[in-house]
């Protein structure tokens, strides 16, 4: 495959999706709330010679409050203001759902792009969950960093439990001498960003997630019930999920997700790579709605509303007191509260939407670490294929946001609450360096 070299935004009509390879420099960044963020869109105004090609897409979302985004541009007119008239926004059953409508398309009954685990656009492209179809597929944004949780149940609550995993080593053992044949700790699915916290976090403890425990895969508004029936012992999921499993008293929260890693990324907003192709302006009038909704929702003083929205019957029908406090950035874990703004779920600021392409390349080399990809996998090559930070700037330069646009596509030496640091300048080193691993 070729590499094609730094183009506009309207010229990706005519390029092939297994063929986009990109390297880009940035301008300086900043934080949410700067430049305009209205509380509600005007009526569509666009200039015929930037009108989308068409004015609907259907995009797929899961019950999760980083999906906030795509919701909020729905709600509130921003797909509309920028001509797109006629989006969907569809509620998924799982990850496998969306992996499946992605995979047959809006034409075929499915979708065009989606709220997504941000490594399963890599898994789908190379056709490692999709029975070997590759199915091309570009990630346009990163819709949230942080705000996730690792759950356990009550069962082992008098462990207090935070980022030392380690004392669960000798819990579970205790757990099958007394006849418990296997202890389940659930994700999402595999290969995806719950399946790597939950497995990090296990191993740098000395729990081997492949030996010492079960993974199992639940779908995330699926959780707190499973854990009420006992299905599992400890879980990962994203918010409200957390909040619920504590407020209906069924476990403990062992920590925040950004306990683990301040400011992680985690989900994105993902697109069939040939329906960007064949409608680069009509992507581009998607990019900056969702990005004016992400600055939005990092609005403090819309923080209320968004929970509300959130929790009506067609988005999430979740109680509004499940969603608000974490999304305020107040913790009670359950065995243990605290508040913070610097660990609770960010849209817009501190970076948060722009897609570095270092933090892809940590989630290739984790997926390496546990076996979804070959140790020879062209990493960086994969990531210049499937990441369009490229189209993120337009359309940030679009809707007056070029102050917020990163130097560069690499956020630098990532340092993880166990010391141990990714350089994505040298990922062999860091996989090198891990102690539990299948590779």
């Amino acid at each position: 495959m070729s590499n094609v070299s730094r183009r506009k935004f309207i010229s990706l009509a005519g390029a092939t999706a297994a063929g986009t390879f990109l390297v880009h420099g940035c301008s300086s960044g900043n934080k949410a709330g700067s430049g305009t963020s209205p509380s509600a869109a005007p009526a569509a105004n666009v200039n015929p010679a930037d009108a989308p090609e068409v004015t609907t897409a259907k995009l797929g979302f899961i019950a999760l409050t980083d999906a906030a985004p795509l919701i909020i541009a729905k709600e509130k007119g921003f797909y509309e203001k920028y001509g797109m008239k006629d989006v969907e926004v569809i509620k998924q059953a799982s990850w496998g759902t969306t992996r499946d409508n992605l995979v047959v398309g809006s034409a075929g009954g499915g979708i065009d792009g989606a709220h997504i685990l941000t490594p399963m656009p890599y898994l789908i492209s190379t056709g490692k969950v999709t029975d070997g179809k590759k199915v091309p597929m570009f990630i346009l944004a990163r819709l949230n960093l942080n705000g996730q949780g690792i759950q356990l149940s009550n069962d082992y609550k008098d462990l207090k439990i935070e980022t030392d995993s380690s004392p669960l080593m000798d819990a579970f053992s205790k757990a099958k001498a007394a006849g418990k044949n296997e202890i389940k700790c659930a994700m999402t699915f595999p290969g995806g960003t719950h399946d790597m916290w939950i497995r990090y976090w296990l191993a740098a403890g000395g729990i081997n997630p492949d030996k010492d425990v079960s993974t199992i895969v639940v779908p995330p508004p699926q959780m707190v019930a499973n854990l009420k029936t006992g299905t599992m012992e400890a879980f990962c999921v994203g918010e409200p999920w957390p909040l619920q499993t504590v407020n209906q008293n069924l476990g403990y929260n062992a920590l925040t997700t950004g306990e683990l890693w301040k400011d992680h990324p985690e989900k994105a907003f993902a697109m069939r790579a040939d329906w960007v192709e064949k409608n680069p302006k009509a992507t581009k009038a998607l990019l900056m709605a969702v990005q004016e909704a992400q600055i939005w929702c990092d609005n403090d003083e819309n923080k209320e509303e968004m929970c509300k929205i959130l929790s009506k019957r067609e988005w999430f029908k979740v109680p509004y007191d499940d969603i608000i406090d974490r999304s305020l950035g107040k913790f009670n874990m359950g065995s243990r509260q605290f508040e913070s703004k610097d660990l609770m779920q960010k849209y817009w600021r501190d970076n948060a939407s722009y897609p570095y392409q270092s933090h892809d390349l940590w989630f290739l080399t984790e997926n390496i670490r546990w076996g979804y990809f070959a140790p020879d996998t062209d990493t960086k090559k994969l990531v210049a294929a499937v990441n369009r930070e490229d189209l993120w700037r337009e359309a940030a330069k679009a809707i007056g946001q070029e102050a917020a646009i990163p130097k560069s596509p690499s956020r630098g030496v990532e340092t993880f609450f166990d010391g141990v640091k990714f350089d994505p300048e040298n990922p062999s080193a860091y996989l090198k360096s891990l102690k539990i691993k299948k590779v």
